[in-house]
């Protein structure tokens, strides 16, 4: 019987086994993903969105600090108390020292943004909700990372995540988004298990394609620096919603 999204605790997401095993270091994938959406990002001028989501923020600071530039309110919207929690030390306390060869290499691939770390995420709010009640045309601007693929092993429930993405910007707003690329259920840390739909570049270019216009599919190679979780490596995105 396949997992999907509603059949999983994700208030227990580990995030401190997250956090080790994929970003306490700048691995080149992350690199990659950094100099892609960089590119995309730098389109536009400096606050020129006046709103815009991170949908499915888990624990991951760096598409925050990427949209840091452009946008001038970023709401990073996320289901697990254990993320939220996570996303709000950050924001209030101070983000940890880990982030700041992520926040460098961004910063130097696009000037505009804040030139600190703590700057490029004073415009984020943390937003405790399922992103699939997210309100349709809400923001101008949507980011995804690593959410649809990894919330359910049913390839029609991935669907729909990536419907209800692009159903949360307005009509001709921006989109961006990274998939792991034939990601298995996979395990974190010791003992946890999480779902995984295998997904690849003619996948997500089919299911977007109906839904947007100006789309462009890329691929980044498997980073032997990273754990083996059994994906071939990353899938990237970025379109107009139609």
């Amino acid at each position: 019987m396949k997992t999907h999204n509603d059949d999983v605790d994700w208030d227990r997401w580990p995030v401190a086994d997250y956090l080790a095993e994929n970003y306490r270091d700048l691995h080149p994938s992350d690199a990659a993903v950094i100099t892609h959406h960089s590119a995309f990002y730098r389109r536009f001028p400096p606050g020129s969105i006046e709103r815009s989501v991170e949908f499915g923020a888990g624990p991951n600071l760096y598409p925050l600090i990427l949209a840091a530039a452009a946008s001038r309110r970023i709401e990073a919207v996320d289901a697990g108390a254990s993320n939220i929690a996570y996303l709000e030390r950050q924001i209030q306390c101070g983000p940890d020292a880990s982030w700041l060869p992520f926040h460098a290499l961004c910063r130097r691939l696009n000037p505009d943004l804040p030139g600190t770390l703590a700057g490029a995420l004073a415009q984020v709010n943390v937003v405790h909700a399922d992103v699939r009640e997210l309100e349709p045309a809400g923001y101008e601007l949507a980011s995804m990372h690593f959410v649809a693929e990894g919330a359910t092993e049913d390839y029609a429930e991935f669907t729909d995540f990536c419907r209800a993405f692009v159903r949360c910007v307005v009509p001709g707003g921006h989109l961006v988004a990274a998939f792991m690329e034939n990601m298995p259920t996979y395990r974190i840390g010791p003992v946890s298990r999480w779902p995984g739909c295998p997904v690849d570049p003619d996948t997500v270019t089919r299911v977007f394609t109906p839904m947007t216009r100006d789309l462009s599919v890329s691929r980044v190679d498997a980073d032997p620096t990273l754990p083996d979780y059994g994906d071939s490596g990353m899938v990237l995105l970025t379109a107009v919603a139609r």
